[in-house]
């Protein structure tokens, strides 16, 4: 069985540009927030550290040269990890990292008029749910035949606080989460909306947040590169702490421009990239 780390200790980047700029960061185990200027480097550390790390989590043998991650446990071989880029995402690079899963996206969304890079983000989100509450469900068959309804409900809550919060997120618009269908699926004055038809802004949070559901409390990493691209500023307010409630073993780094992400307790998790180039 691989060895998965519990989270990144430490990012050290021996050349960010044609051999300037000398990058060290010593990492938190729950938030860590890059900030800079324009060109500062922030989305580069991060797509150096995950192109590294393609190859399904696994390292070091995968990292690029001069890009070297310390972990904890320190012996941990493998990642658990994911990218949520801003709405500006490169899309040539996007499709040479999930060539065949986005072909088939593209195929199956043609058919209900979406295909955005958000609804493919969607589309693989929403196999990973279905996935997600057969696992849940099986546990839950468990505790009930061996008498232990208290546990079995236990297990069902973090599901239904994610659908509470879905719900909250989108009162204004009168938008509701289908409780009682498998797929994602939304009621609005009667009508259902599948989650493509949803705003931008509605798609990136539900992307975020469902992210964070699915690896169901594993340790886990969660990039994000600009997360507050078209979310609202009360939504970019609650981010983290949403993100911490959903999993609470998720390490979450970001970069961001938005003073609003570190608005509610996060200012000491912010790190300038100044402060760590060398």
């Amino acid at each position: 069985m691989p060895k998965y780390a519990d989270y990144i200790k430490r990012i050290e980047i021996d050349s960010l540009w044609s051999g300037k700029k000398h990058i060290v960061w010593e990492l938190n185990r729950q938030v860590n927030i890059l900030s800079g200027s324009n060109g500062a480097g922030k989305s580069t550390i991060l797509n150096k550290v995950v192109k590294g790390l393609s190859a399904g989590g696994e390292f070091p043998s995968h990292m690029l040269k001069g890009v070297h991650l310390e972990v904890e446990p320190e012996d941990a071989k493998w990642i658990r990890y994911d990218l949520i880029r801003s709405l500006d995402s490169n899309l040539q690079q996007t499709f040479a990292e999930n060539n065949g899963i986005l072909n088939q996206a593209m195929t199956a969304l043609a058919g209900i008029g979406a295909g955005s890079l958000l609804d493919m983000q969607l589309f693989q989100l929403q196999r990973k749910y279905l996935d997600y509450q057969v696992n849940i469900g099986n546990r839950i068959i468990e505790k009930l035949q061996t008498g232990d309804a208290e546990a079995a409900q236990q297990m069902s809550q973090k599901k239904t606080r994610f659908q509470d919060i879905v719900d909250e997120l989108f009162s204004d618009t009168g938008k509701k989460i289908i409780r009682t269908a498998n797929e994602l699926q939304f009621t609005q004055i009667g009508e259902v909306l599948l989650p493509y038809r949803l705003s931008s802004g509605e798609k990136q949070i539900l992307i975020i947040l469902l992210t964070v559901l699915v690896e169901d409390d594993l340790p886990y990493v969660l990039f994000m590169d600009e997360p507050e691209v078209s979310l609202h500023l009360e939504w970019q307010k609650r981010l983290v702490d949403l993100c911490l409630e959903l999993n609470p073993n998720v390490q979450i780094i970001l970069t961001t421009h938005s003073p609003a992400i570190v608005m509610n307790g996060w200012v000491d998790s912010v790190t300038e990239v100044s402060d760590i180039t060398i």
